[in-house]
């Protein structure tokens, strides 16, 4: 796959042709790489890193019902990035949400990056790190305040200071199933769009990656520096990064 100038500015008319309210963006891992937050599947992503565990395994709900000291040690250590920032991605949709383009952003990562670039219809098909619940009485923790719990833990695992249970992050973990209501409000984005934006995700995790197929849209276009199973069904691929694509 081999991408032009022209590819990026076929993708520059066709979103600037798109009726108003009728682009949906629908993101993985890459969106998030140009803000220091390592993807998964790169030759330099997670999973390509040397573990005791798999990663997979560790960010199961079995493994952090079993093993909740090393789960939280890898989760907090790998996959909670307190102080990243936006990036021109970010930024870019969230102005072209502002523009009233931009319906809605479906995305699989769960930095919070979106919300903090100022985009507003964000669906969080896995959840958010800035979300944490204790899984004794509900009540609600910061991301702030579920690391203070961590670091004052003898053993890592923050807990409930009103009743002691553990406070698990509101992310979907291996072995869980995506929160109903806001695969249902994707899905039904995604249908109603003209042009569906995919950019920074393998399309190998599913559901997630089925939300493609609800599209009946002009334009479909994927923006991944890999190829990507669906690629086929795509009007454009372009091999580069999201930001670079929408670097206008």
């Amino acid at each position: 796959m081999t991408t032009t100038s022209d590819d990026i500015a076929r993708l520059r008319s066709w979103i600037e042709a798109t009726p108003p309210h009728r682009m949906v963006f629908f993101g993985g891992a890459g969106v998030s790489t140009e803000s220091g937050i390592p993807d998964f599947r790169s030759p330099d992503g997670l999973y390509s890193q040397q573990y005791d565990v798999p990663p997979e395994t560790l960010i199961s709900h079995a493994y952090f019902e079993q093993h909740p000291a090393t789960f939280f040690r890898f989760y907090f250590d790998r996959m909670v990035a307190r102080d990243a920032q936006p990036n021109r991605a970010h930024r870019k949709l969230a102005e072209l949400e502002r523009a009233g383009i931009v319906s809605a952003v479906a995305t699989q990562n769960i930095d919070g990056l979106h919300q903090k670039a100022g985009s507003e219809n964000v669906y969080e098909l896995h959840g958010s790190v800035l979300r944490n619940h204790c899984t004794g009485c509900g009540r609600a923790f910061t991301l702030d305040q579920t690391i203070a719990a961590h670091e004052q833990a003898a053993d890592g695992v923050p807990r409930c200071d009103a009743c002691g249970s553990i406070i698990k992050p509101d992310v979907v973990l291996y072995g869980e199933t995506l929160d109903e209501q806001v695969l249902i409000q994707a899905v039904s984005a995604i249908r109603r769009a003209d042009l569906l934006l995919v950019a920074g995700t393998s399309l190998v995790v599913y559901p997630a990656a089925g939300l493609i197929d609800y599209f009946s849209g002009s334009h479909l276009v994927i923006v991944n520096k890999s190829p990507t199973p669906r690629d086929r069904a795509a009007d454009l691929c372009i091999a580069a990064s999201i930001g670079d694509a929408l670097d206008f």
